[in-house]
């Protein structure tokens, strides 16, 4: 194991419909981690005041 080289692979953007998963880069403890990007999926409708009767 003293072979190993202390970086991680790199690892390709994970995509589905609405998430994309990036790697970020390691620290100094060789911890990597990952962002997560949301796509919006509700649509959002600027509010109207109803009819009066």
């Amino acid at each position: 194991m003293s072979g190993q080289p202390k970086k991680r692979p790199q690892v390709p953007d994970g995509k589905s419909r609405f998430l994309v998963t990036r790697q970020k880069e390691a620290n100094e403890k060789g911890y990597v981690g990952y962002d997560t990007i949301w796509e919006s999926f509700q649509k959002e409708v600027p509010y109207t005041t109803p009819k009066r009767p």
